[in-house]
Order: structure tokens, then sequence, then C-alpha cells
């Protein structure tokens, strides 16, 4: 199993204890999340920009495991990221983590023309 950080990395990161189950816990989820978008791409040690954004999902993990968006107190509202549960990773850390592994992160890099596609030069003559 890849190992994406340690535990007193996590503890220092968040500044607040981790038990060791609350540790295995959010490294396996974290770990599943980056490995859903990128599959077995991750290395062992993990490429650069791996542990900055599998700690910022682990604390999250640990800090709003209901995904929580914000709150208020008058009138109880409350608001979620979204309606899927689980471990759900924003569109910045997506992006992060395709750069990471080395996949391209957009359209930009997309080339949709034929292999056999050559150009077509027209001169044209003034008359």
């Amino acid at each position: 199993m890849t190992t994406l950080f340690l535990a007193a990395e996590l503890t220092a990161y968040r500044q607040v204890p981790t038990s060791a189950d609350a540790y295995d816990l959010a490294h396996e989820l974290t770990l599943d999340a980056l490995q859903g978008e990128v599959g077995d791409r991750i290395t062992e040690p993990p490429q650069p920009g791996i542990k900055s954004l599998a700690l910022a999902v682990a604390a999250r993990i640990l800090t709003n495991p209901s995904g929580v968006r914000s709150e208020s107190a008058g009138g109880m509202a409350v608001t979620y990221a979204d309606a899927q549960t689980g471990v759900i990773l924003t569109d910045d850390e997506r992006r992060r983590l395709r750069r990471s592994v080395g996949l391209a992160s957009g359209a930009g890099m997309l080339n949709i023309a034929p292999d056999d596609c050559t150009p077509v030069v027209r001169v044209w003559r003034a008359l």
C-alpha cells in the first residue's frame, strides 16, 4: 500500500492529536479517493505535490466529515458541499492531482485530428 503521509505529519498539519484509528481511516479514504481519480499512477514515494494534497484531503475528512459548506444560527440553515456522500475532491484538487501524476488536465492537450491528416495547400492566382 502506498504511504501518502505519516500519522505525525497529519497531526502536525491539523495541530490536533490524531488517534491511530483516525489516521488509518483518513489515510485509507484519502488513498481511495486519489486512486479513484488517477488509478495506480501514484508512485512510492508519491510524486511531488501529492503529499500536500493528500494531507489537505485527510484533514478535511477528520475536521468536516459531513461535508458542511456553511452554517447559520438564525433559522438553523446548513448547506452541504453537494448531495453525494463520502470523500469528494474539489475541481482544483483534481487538477493538481492529475498534473502531479503526469495526466493532461484539460482539452488544450487533446489532438482530435486523424493521424493521416495532411494539410491542403491551395494557391490562388490573381486574374
